[in-house]
């Protein structure tokens, strides 16, 4: 899910010109990662877990040499929480695994030119030990998944085989997106501006038979349950703009036929053609249809003297780029549909812009009011009537531009003289009267594909059998094995690699015995990914899917943090599959995340990361010469975590200074240091950073945190001298972000035990209260002196030591005060006449 990069050789050259800690990280860094993994530290009994508190970020795709550094910036920032909570006393579980399926694995596979299974697995090994135990992250390897594995997938095809019985799986004939890069259909999301999200080809139009999940049943809800989540924003915004939803009206369109000249039947007769729109204000604009490439009408309307051109145009428009320019050709069908409201006939139209899938797959054509329209009428000769004119009354200026905005009807039969919007509702209830249309509503969000005509990934679990058609396979047939074989590649002819095979294809029929065939295509990775946070909890049960009892405990998930990138993918699709089985019974839990927060982008030196610009971040090459905490922080103090920042190997240099003078703090006073503050300025300095780094971290303002633990650090130095409290504050207080050195310096204070099981501090309010407060004395707004008082000092005492000072008294003499205005622990202004 989360995607990995090849590093470019080279790159991070520039900081070998930063010089590492004068602390010896490395020895330290393997001893602690040694005893935490020993003592289980970063376990938790999921049965016995008095105060669960469910830590997850995305696994990564084993899909190339190492993670990248966004990885990195994911997964740190999400473990800044785990370990928060964990020291506020809460039972954490943050496990991972690997998004180890799909084309992502496959392609790099392809490029290495070694079998996938072989790659992948070598990939895990890489990614674990070499990046993952390397970060400082609080994992508990005890739960890891990896979706390739057979006991993984069982359980997909499980899920898949649940949700074919429910009937929310289904197998049709569509027009898919293809990509003739990777061969393979792609799901609407992962098409991004006709283009694939993989590898960036420009993505065609295929007519196929695929696997669809009926995410459409659920768009309601997916759009209403937004509303109670505590998600980042601009993420429930792309989920609603995806989902789409829209209300307008649904009318049939009766086809009409040519003038008879004989008695023959003519094509179209009795046939009604379903249209959507959500501007029914302008139907007295309309003056033709216009249909899809697909539509299930054109075989029977279309005149026979035009259908040679008719199927050359629908061949044309299955090799179409997603992104082509539409709009500007068609193909006349030879029929009419009578106009339901004033009988006028409108020529039927196929037209390039009118998308299968989308709507009612028919629209009716205003192009005086809607510019696509107007584009596709004016490329092949057809009449634009405007109906609308602006509220203010003005005719229409431009007639070269559609008018697609609201105003006030006219040429419009009883409407006329209506608002549009008033006027959208008559005419929606005139057709609603006489049982010609209704209110409606529709989705921009479409079915789920996830078929794929590729080798790595779980079987589809469906047998056909000539009888029986779609029959699932039997759940103790489970799992449905990927075979192991030597011709895995792609084929680009519609049919997966796993179609050659005879030895898999066939089989006998469930039911009835008699000789059958599996299907050869594979899920969609998508579909592993949206429900591994479910197994996690169970990764170590070979009888279920996830315990139900551990389910009620640990789910929906407490804080999921990742890429916004995903928005409209996994997080869009797991949202879908969690509702899907709490329906079935087979979940408590409706959503799938409490909580979840999209983590910034990260650039370098100003530009964006990339490997043609040379400019890929190496994690291993800074966390070899750096240390892990080093880089932690300085990744969390580049900028606000949910915002990005701007990487520059420069800037490292300030964090390994600050991490020094820490070292250096604790190192120089841990022998001989009093107890408690020794002033009453350091407790107040104490509560008051307590106070910041609490608010700030629980907000994921990860940077002001550490600036706040900087000028903590600063501050000490500055006072020459600091207590065992306030040594071990500090230490618990950067234990999340920089949990090796932490640690290290826990035990050379002598204390027992890690500093990640230590109690995160709570600020005392009153500490935190000033002794003394600077107030300004101003004589008619000028300021003329100050004065320090207590802190504590009532309103009246303030006022009168204000009055008493010299300078204030040198502009009030002789003159009479006629108010005092104070402004508490701020200012006292003695306004006179």
């Amino acid at each position: 899910m989360s995607q990995t990069h090849v590093p470019q050789p080279g790159a991070g050259e520039a900081l070998q010109q930063v010089r590492p800690p004068s602390y010896d990280f490395a020895s330290f860094e393997a001893k602690w990662r040694t005893r935490w993994e020993e003592q289980r530290l970063y376990q938790v009994d999921l049965q016995r877990a008095k105060k669960p508190f469910y830590n997850l970020m995305m696994f990564p795709y084993p899909s190339a040499e190492g993670l990248h550094v966004g990885n990195m910036y994911s997964y740190v920032g999400a473990d800044i929480q785990g370990r928060y909570k964990a020291m506020q006393g809460y039972d954490v579980f943050e496990p991972i695994g690997f998004d180890a399926f799909g084309i992502h694995s496959e392609n790099f596979a392809i490029k290495q030119g070694v079998h996938p299974r072989i790659l992948t697995r070598r990939n895990i090994e890489h990614f674990r030990e070499r990046q993952l135990k390397h970060i400082g992250n609080r994992f508990d390897w005890s739960h890891e998944v990896d979706t390739t594995s057979p006991e993984y997938y069982r359980w997909t095809q499980w899920i898949f085989l649940q949700l074919f019985k429910a009937g929310l799986a289904e197998r049709k004939s569509a027009s898919v997106n293809w990509c003739p890069k990777d061969k393979t259909v792609l799901a609407d999301e992962q098409v991004i501006n006709g283009r694939c999200e993989r590898c960036d080809s420009i993505v065609e139009r295929r007519w196929l038979e695929q696997w669809f999940l009926k995410t459409t049943k659920y768009a309601q809800r997916l759009l209403d349950d937004l509303e109670g989540l505590d998600w980042s924003e601009r993420v429930k915004n792309l989920q609603r703009n995806w989902i789409g939803r829209s209300e307008g009206l649904k009318f049939a369109l009766q086809v009409v036929s040519e003038p008879e000249t004989s008695g023959e039947a003519q094509p179209g007769r009795d046939v009604a053609i379903q249209a959507y729109t959500t501007r029914p204000d302008t139907i007295f604009g309309v003056t033709f249809v216009a249909l899809s490439a697909r539509h299930p009408a054109i075989e029977a309307i279309t005149a026979q003297e035009r259908r040679a051109e008719v199927q050359a145009f629908q061949e044309r428009m299955s090799k179409l780029a997603v992104d082509a320019e539409r709009g500007t050709s068609g193909v006349f069908t030879g029929a009419y549909a009578r106009h339901p409201l004033t009988g006028e006939r409108l020529p039927i139209w196929i037209a390039d812009y009118v998308l299968e899938g989308h709507g009612t797959g028919a629209i009716m054509g205003v192009p005086a009011h809607d510019q696509t329209d107007m584009l596709f009428a004016r490329s092949v000769g057809l009449p634009i009537r405007f109906v609308v004119r602006s509220a203010d009354g003005a005719a229409v200026q431009d007639e070269q531009e559609a008018n697609e905005e609201d105003g006030i009807l006219y040429d419009s039969g009883e409407f006329t003289g209506m608002a549009s919007a008033e006027a959208r509702e008559a005419v929606i209830a005139w057709f609603t009267e006489r049982g010609l249309g209704e209110r409606s509503v529709s989705y921009r969000l479409r079915d789920w594909l996830i078929s794929r005509q590729r080798y790595w990934g779980p079987p589809i679990p469906i047998i056909y059998c000539p009888e029986h058609g779609a029959v699932p396979v039997p759940e103790d047939q489970l799992p449905v094995v990927l075979p192991d074989v030597e011709n895995w590649r792609p084929t680009g002819t519609g049919a997966s690699p796993l179609a050659a095979i005879e030895e898999f294809v066939n089989t006998t029929c469930p039911i009835c015995g008699q000789p059958a065939r599996r299907e050869t295509d594979v899920n969609d990775n998508f579909l592993d990914s949206s429900w591994y946070f479910m197994h996690y909890i169970s990764s170590d049960d070979a009888t279920q899917a996830w315990d139900p009892a551990l389910a009620r405990k640990w789910l929906p998930v407490d804080m999921y943090i990742g890429g916004a990138e995903h928005s409209v993918l996994h997080l869009m699709y797991a949202r879908f599959i969690t509702k899907a089985l709490h329906d079935l019974g087979l979940l408590e839990n409706n959503e799938p995340f409490k909580r979840f927060r999209a983590n910034g982008m990260i650039t370098r030196d100003g530009a964006k990361i990339s490997k043609s610009r040379g400019n890929i971040i190496n994690p291993d090459d800074y966390i070899e010469r750096f240390g892990a905490d080093v880089f932690r922080v300085y990744l969390l103090f580049m900028g606000p975590y949910e915002g990005g920042g701007d990487f520059s190997d420069r800037g490292i240099s300030g964090v390994v200074r600050f991490l020094e003078r820490a070292w250096r703090l604790v190192e120089q006073y841990s022998q001989h240091a009093p107890q408690a503050p020794s002033s009453p300025e350091a407790l107040r300095a104490m509560h008051i950073t307590i106070k910041r780094v609490s608010e700030d971290t629980a907000s994921l303002k990860y940077n002001t945190a550490i600036a706040a633990i900087m000028e903590y650090v600063n501050g000490i130095v500055e006072r020459r001298a600091a207590s065992r409290t306030e040594l071990e504050t500090l230490l618990v207080l950067l234990a999340p972000y920089a949990p090796y050195m932490t640690e290290e310096l826990w035990e050379r204070l002598g204390k027992s035990g890690s500093v990640h099981r230590a109690s995160w501090p709570e600020y005392d309010p009153e500490a935190i209260q000033a002794q003394r407060v600077t107030i300004a004395v101003q004589v008619n707004g000028r300021l003329r002196d100050t004065i320090e008082v207590p802190a504590s000092a009532s309103a009246e005492e303030v006022q009168r030591q204000a009055q008493e000072t010299e300078r204030a008294q040198h502009f009030i003499e002789g003159r009479s005060v006629k108010r005092i205005v104070y402004v508490p622990g701020r200012l006292v202004n003695i306004v006179i006449g």
